[in-house]
């Protein structure tokens, strides 16, 4: 206690002890105490905690290669729904005496060997690889996540007969079965190549979900959720959920680059798209028997799809850095 016989001062303050004293301090003292504890750093008060994806992203926007390839990935999509911004003229639209032709006013990449605008053609294919790319990876790690994800909570024979199920379908080859069903469809519209790759691409993902799920049940918090009462479906998508879909997020991504590069070989091969459509793989198919006489015809739906791929690619594997504890 404050000797009652001293003068009150209001430069000085008392403070506790912790230990049931009480000491005098200095005005300047006790705002000391009072301060809000400073970052590592000194400068200014520590940030709360940050959360698994407020960090990731943190990380992410200061990662050169997630940078460049998502403005790689933003310039694809933008003209995939508006090439006429950058592409004058139909892709469809051909005139046969300029074929092979080279570079020439108007016409930068040449004409290939029917006489169409090989730049129109490369601006518009970009619109069927990303729609089939994207599209497609939605389905997989729709179905891929619910399947999986319900067969690692609940475990038991469903658990058994999905994971020999996966097993089978791991043992198709991607191209020979492509070639096998495709092949009896007559369609020009991407929905069967979509559901082509949906059908044997699920099993990745209901893979990788499961066991993210079987991880994410076995911590405390899901024990604690459990004994409080809490339902399998309160579980699964407020406590095991949030904590399990970041695998799939970063196998999807990177598995969405190569369903494009499927696409395109499928339409390579003549069972994927066919024209009238527009496709890289299309016009690497049409172009590859006069690559000597007209390279550039080849050369820049294949550099296009090259950088396509490499740019989704780079994306999943700057999220994965991102989203990896181990790396931290």
């Amino acid at each position: 206690m404050p000797d009652p016989q001293q003068p009150y001062e209001p430069e000085r303050a008392v403070a506790g002890t912790g230990m049931g004293g009480q000491m005098d301090l200095g005005a300047s003292e006790a705002i000391t105490l009072e301060k809000t504890p400073e970052s590592p750093d000194g400068t200014g008060p520590q940030d709360k905690p940050r959360s698994l994806w407020s960090d990731a992203w943190h990380d992410l926007r200061r990662n050169p290669v997630f940078i460049i390839s998502a403005l790689v990935i933003l310039f694809l999509i933008v003209i995939s729904i508006w090439p006429s911004l950058i592409a004058s003229g139909s892709p469809l639209k051909c005139d046969l005496a300029k074929a092979q032709e080279g570079s020439q006013s108007g016409h930068p990449f040449g004409f290939n060997g029917q006489g169409c605008d090989v730049y129109t053609r490369t601006i518009y294919g970009a619109r069927t690889s990303v729609a089939v790319g994207v599209l497609a990876t939605l389905g997989v790690a729709v179905l891929g996540s619910v399947l999986g994800g319900l067969a690692g909570f609940f475990g038991g024979a469903g658990d058994a007969i999905l994971s020999r199920i996966t097993d089978v379908f791991f043992a198709i080859p991607v191209v020979l079965g492509g070639l096998v069903l495709l092949s009896v469809i007559t369609s020009n519209t991407v929905w069967p190549v979509i559901g082509f790759i949906v059908l044997l691409g699920w099993p990745q993902i209901s893979r990788i979900a499961r066991g993210s799920v079987i991880t994410a049940k076995q911590n405390d918090y899901v024990q604690a959720a459990r004994a409080l009462g809490a339902s399998n479906s309160r579980l699964l998508l407020r406590h095991i959920a949030p904590n399990a879909i970041a695998p799939v997020i970063v196998v999807a991504t990177i598995a969405l680059g190569t369903y494009i590069s499927l696409e395109a070989t499928l339409s390579f091969l003549g069972v994927g798209l066919k024209p009238p459509s527009v496709s890289w793989g299309i016009d690497i198919s049409a172009a590859a028997p006069y690559v000597r006489n007209a390279p550039h015809a080849l050369l820049w739906p294949s550099g296009a799809l090259a950088v396509t791929v490499l740019a989704f690619i780079m994306l999943g594997d700057a999220v994965r850095d991102a989203l990896d504890p181990k790396l931290r």
